[in-house]
Formats: C-alpha cells, sequence, structure tokens
C-alpha cells in the first residue's frame, strides 16, 4: 500500500511541478505569458476588493505574484510527494489565492462559452483543493507510530 499511495502522490503533484517548470522556463524579465494572462484578472479581482470592502490593496508587481505562484507550486508539489503536510498547505495557499481570481466565472453571463469553461476549470481547482484537505485530515487522523515498549525481560510460564 506504501507504494500505490507514492505513486498517487507522485501524480497528484506533477501537475503543480510541471505548471510550475513550464512557467519558470518560461519568466523572462516580465513574468512571461503568465503574467501577461494574469495582469486583467488580478487587476479586476483588485477592483472588486478595493470597491466592495472600502480597503486599498498594496500595489504588487505581477511578475513576483507569478514568481511566488511557481515558488507555491514547485515547492509544495515537491514535500507533497514525501507526504509533508506543510507541502500540502503551500498548495492549498496557491489553489485558495489563484483560483477564484483566474478562473473568475462569475464576472460572465452564463450563457457564454468563456463562462462555461471558466467554471469547469474553478470546480476543477476546488476538487484539487478538497483533495488536499481530505490528505490533511488523513494525515492528522492517523496516529503517531509508538517505539516498542522497553520493559524488563518478560516472566516465562511453564
Amino acid at each position: 500500500m506504501g507504494f500505490v499511495s507514492f505513486a498517487g502522490r507522485v501524480l497528484f503533484a506533477s501537475v503543480f511541478i510541471l505548471s510550475a517548470y513550464q512557467e519558470f522556463n518560461e519568466f523572462g524579465v516580465d513574468g512571461g505569458p503568465a503574467a501577461k494572462a494574469l495582469r486583467p484578472k488580478y487587476n479586476t479581482f483588485i477592483n472588486h476588493v478595493t470597491s466592495h470592502l472600502g480597503a486599498k490593496v498594496p500595489h504588487i508587481e505581477i511578475k513576483h505574484v507569478i514568481a511566488a505562484t511557481i515558488s507555491l507550486k514547485g515547492l509544495g508539489g515537491l514535500l507533497f510527494i514525501f507526504s509533508s503536510s506543510f507541502g500540502a498547505s503551500l498548495l492549498l495557499l496557491y489553489l485558495a489565492f489563484i483560483t477564484p481570481v483566474v478562473y473568475d466565472f462569475y464576472n460572465y453571463e452564463i450563457e457564454t462559452a468563456e463562462f462555461a469553461l471558466l467554471f469547469t476549470k474553478f470546480t476543477q481547482n476546488l476538487a484539487l483543493f478538497g483533495a488536499l484537505l481530505f490528505f490533511l485530515g488523513m494525515k492528522n487522523s492517523i496516529p503517531k507510530r509508538q517505539g516498542k515498549k522497553k520493559g524488563g525481560p518478560k516472566a516465562k510460564t511453564t
């Protein structure tokens, strides 16, 4: 069962690691294509937060946001392979931040093709989020191994 669990973690984490690797290779000086795709959605999200909460959100360079997401996905995925709760938490943080920003289906009409595509991707990320929560719940519910008790010699029975 240990190998099957390891293989499952490798396959699950490969989604994040391969994505981080691709974004890292394309990063360039300005954050690459990921920054170009994220910039309008990030600005829309910041405008929504500012208008609804009335609080000013500090300005953050989009290339720094992309660098942070690459780090969260890469490091989180590698640690997750080795059954790390911290790795799963990094992936949860990534998904919690990026999912509502990138897959903003709520900004489109229900009848549009963009709505259907974004809603599908949004629910897929929710499923990944749920799987990570399940992993953390299972990891925390399994009692830690206890060492063998070292006691005196057992009494012989005749």
